[in-house]
């Protein structure tokens, strides 16, 4: 697992270290993930690492209930100023082990499992499981590129959760840089 002080370092150093906000590729991604919701409107969503916020803007008004997190405090307060909205939460946590009680109908891992050990992972996709609604929707979008930091591609990240969850695809969007998937419980 990418250790918490690397984001720490990042977010010390620039509060977009990763220029989410302004390179082209993001605001596609993120357009991207939106239009592959397969509905309108959920009603209690999770986003770990939220990061700024950028995708937390784009989610909310599609949920009634929103709760995003991130591991490190600083992107959070950008990310609160961004969306100023009282059905948001926001909360520095670090997944699996922080993970929202309760059911939920829309999980957001964005950009965030090849960061994780393989156990992590393993424990993410086990509370992905378990908080799951029979109607909910797991969304999966991921760098395909392999980089110093990451315990492996986005690419793999995805397969395993494809082999491992019993969720079927109802959505993918394959592209040079990223992959999207949209998982339901068929």
């Amino acid at each position: 697992m990418t250790a918490a002080e690397y984001f720490e370092q990042m977010y010390a150093s620039s509060s977009d270290p990763w220029h989410l906000a302004e390179r082209p590729y993001e605001q596609r991604k993120y357009e991207v993930t939106v239009a592959s919701l397969p509905r309108g409107r959920y009603r209690r969503a999770f986003e770990p690492g939220c990061s700024i916020g950028l995708l937390t803007a784009l989610l909310a008004p599609r949920c009634d209930e929103l709760i995003a997190t991130d591991t490190v405090a600083a992107p959070l307060a950008t990310a609160r100023a961004a969306v100023p909205s009282e059905h948001v939460t926001f909360a520095e946590a670090t997944v699996p082990d922080a993970w929202p009680a309760g059911e939920l109908d829309l999980v957001v891992l964005s950009e965030i499992l090849y960061f994780l050990s393989a156990e992590d992972r393993a424990g993410v996709l086990a509370r992905v499981l378990e908080s799951l609604s029979p109607d909910g929707h797991l969304v999966l979008v991921h760098w395909r590129h392999p980089f110093a930091e990451a315990a492996c591609t986005g690419d793999h990240a995805h397969a395993e959760v494809a082999a491992a969850s019993g969720l079927v695809t109802l959505v993918q969007h394959l592209e040079d840089d990223f992959r999207l998937e949209v998982l339901g419980r068929g």
